[in-house]
């Protein structure tokens, strides 16, 4: 027994070893990596990230998660945000409140809008694609990173056309990026017991194939660290791997951690920061054709996304001005512009504003303290993430 585990210990070294150098590995392979003591891990995550951005900039962005809804017909367990129609809480977002969320974003330096909401029962394809037409006309710069595999899915259903058809009209009425929201796992074994109601892992991977292919660009998520196992992440991870290899479409990975709190899974304890590190490590040597990796200080802090840029991210992701989601189980991390640049630089690297497709887009002066992720009203979460 000990000589077997002798001999997987040296297997586990030899494949960190091969995935550092950037040869695909396999989830059987994977698994032994998660097993291997944290800072070997890292090591080996970091050094990867170094290939693939030699230079000592670490980036980040600035933009606003704005919901436009909280009415939900999907009623996910692990989401504290919903309310159902008739709930003295559900809102439709005024267009007066968007602009004023908008105009505050671009005087805070922001560029994009990250316009995410539950899957509205009536709201016809029509309304979002006014939305759009009318942000754009009034907002011409600012880009929208929108809606969701779940949201596009659920507009076709709503719609009668098809998923293609339903991000051409998207896309023709302003929509510039889509979000990797809705993932979660993409296990349909584990999405019957997390969000039955919402679009299978074949369909959330559909309408992303369908979104690149029409020459868009997205994000992928992973949110873990309720019923999944280890197994299920890279089952995930290895779909998002595969449909990457097919369209190159997407732009990075954010792993995130679920947050227990207010929600139908709230006896779940919550992944502590150690698991946070080590997955984001195996995803950086597993998603070899992933450019760029987020680090998640919404939901791990300010202090834990320092270090996940020695674990294999490259990217410290929003300022988050406003978010929701993950505040409504009460995580309210928060920071500034010139605290986010700071913790960069303490880690010893060159913090650089990007936009959302990770070109470098710094302003002409410092940034100043003002550039806050705290808005008077609301407090928020990742790209949902």
């Amino acid at each position: 027994m000990m000589h077997q585990s002798l001999l997987q210990t040296t297997k586990a070294h030899k494949l960190l070893d091969q995935a550092a150098a950037g040869k695909r590995i396999g989830i059987e392979d994977a698994l032994l990596l998660f097993d291997l003591p944290l800072p070997l891990l890292g090591e080996a995550a970091h050094s990867r990230t170094e290939t693939l951005h030699p230079t000592p900039v670490r980036t980040y962005h600035i933009d606003r998660n704005i919901n436009y809804t909280n009415i939900c017909i999907s009623q996910c367990r692990f989401c504290a945000f919903w309310r159902e129609k008739h709930s003295p809480e559900a809102f439709v977002l005024s267009w007066e409140d968007l602009c004023r969320k908008i105009e505050e974003t671009i005087a805070l330096g922001g560029d994009q809008i990250l316009l995410q909401g539950g899957l509205h029962p009536e709201l016809p394809l029509s309304w979002y694609e006014e939305l759009l037409r009318a942000i754009k006309k009034r907002f011409p710069t600012i880009n929208i990173h929108g809606f969701s595999p779940p949201e596009i899915y659920h507009f076709s259903r709503v719609s009668g056309l098809t998923i293609e058809e339903v991000l051409i009209r998207l896309r023709d009425a302003g929509l510039g990026s889509l979000p990797g929201g809705g993932a979660e796992i993409l296990d349909d074994t584990l999405r019957q017991h997390l969000s039955p109601r919402k679009v299978s892992a074949t369909g959330w991977l559909e309408v992303m194939r369908t979104w690149h292919k029409l020459g868009g660009r997205s994000s992928a998520t992973m949110m873990f660290g309720h019923l999944e196992t280890r197994q299920h992440r890279l089952q995930h991870m290895q779909l998002l791997r595969e449909l990457q290899d097919e369209t190159g479409g997407f732009i990075a990975f954010i792993p995130w951690t679920f947050q227990p709190g207010n929600t139908a899974l709230a006896e779940h304890p919550p992944a502590g920061s150690a698991e946070y590190l080590r997955t984001l490590a195996v995803a950086r040597l597993f998603l070899d054709n992933f450019r760029n990796i987020q680090a998640s200080w919404v939901t791990q802090g300010l202090r834990v996304a320092q270090l996940a840029l020695y674990f294999g991210a490259n990217d410290m992701g929003s300022l988050m001005i406003e978010e929701n989601v993950v505040a409504a189980a009460g995580v309210r991390f928060r920071t500034t512009e010139q605290e986010m640049r700071e913790t960069i630089r303490q880690a010893g690297f060159i913090p650089k504003r990007r936009n959302v497709f990770y070109e470098i887009i710094e302003p002409d002066s410092p940034p100043g303290s003002n550039h806050t992720s705290e808005d008077p009203a609301q407090m928020a979460s990742p790209e949902k993430l």
